[in-house]
């Protein structure tokens, strides 16, 4: 017990890290590997929406409790990974999200514009209903909380105290996008550089929101909403393969030029929202 306080208060900060994904993932197991079973997947067999979504449910749900315990052990708080007991986070949330969504629909819309995607509308299939668009909010909640907290409250706490805050927020990010092989392996890898510059505009997003994780959580809401509820309806279709560079790839808008550039003036908006001065001084 010595040895593990030691090394997640003391130890390099790559260390401390590599230590709670060990205990997390040992915690896990003996939920997953029933799981994993009784779903009938094995890896490195590829994972159905159906299957990745308890397997997910089940590992998400032990995040607060290791975040807790590690917190607990260094004598931290939820507050210092960015979530502190304010009002304020509540609403640079719900402006983050509100954003997300609308941002993201916009893009989808000037392509199907450009006639890059079509809308393929099944007459006998119901409408987006309330039920799928709350459904797919709170899970866009649920895994951007989970996701923020982790990813740019955590790790990049623990980053910046070996690293610059920007060679912490590079190695977040790519930790972040790097752990997304895991769930579907090879078919991530088109979306590793969109990934891994998602998580930089996301930790713009909380140098935005003075440190905190408001703002990171809805805009990271909104987008998981806006994806998960357009591919409820399987209408979204992108009828020319020779632009899928361009578009992305089996759906995957950050496997695509599009992708990039939507982050990249994501990213640009809210590095002008930061008080440079304060900010390149620290």
């Amino acid at each position: 017990m010595s040895l593990l306080k030691s090394a997640l208060t003391e130890a390099p900060a790559l260390l401390t890290i590599a230590v709670f994904f060990g205990i997390w993932t040992i915690a896990w197991l003996p939920i997953a590997i029933p799981l994993a079973i009784a779903l009938k997947w094995r890896p490195p067999q590829p994972i159905t929406p159906t299957q990745k979504l308890p397997l997910l449910a089940s590992l998400y749900i032990l995040a607060p409790l290791m975040l807790w315990g590690v917190a607990t052990v260094q004598g931290e708080s939820f507050a210092a990974y960015g979530l502190p007991w304010d009002i304020t986070v509540l609403l640079s949330g719900g402006v983050g999200l509100i954003a997300g969504a609308l941002s993201l629909g916009g893009l989808f819309a000037l392509q199907w514009g450009l006639g890059w995607i079509k809308w393929q509308i099944d007459p006998a299939q119901s409408p987006i209903s309330l039920t799928t668009a709350l459904s797919t909010l709170a899970l866009g909640i649920w895994v951007s909380l989970t996701e923020e907290v982790i990813f740019r409250g955590f790790l990049v706490n623990q980053l910046q105290q070996d690293y610059s805050p920007w060679i912490a927020a590079a190695i977040a990010s790519g930790i972040f996008a790097v752990l997304h092989l895991l769930w579907e392996g090879a078919e991530q890898l088109p979306q590793l550089p969109g990934l891994w510059l998602l998580g930089m505009v996301l930790v713009l997003a909380r140098w935005a929101d003075n440190g905190n994780l408001g703002l990171a959580v809805g805009l990271h809401a909104g987008w998981i909403w806006a994806i998960a509820t357009l591919d409820s309806t399987q209408s979204l279709t992108y009828p020319n393969p020779a632009i899928a560079w361009i578009t992305g790839s089996n759906g995957k808008p950050l496997s695509g030029l599009v992708g990039l550039v939507f982050l990249v003036i994501v990213g640009a908006i809210l590095w002008f929202t930061l008080d440079l001065h304060d900010f390149l001084k620290a």
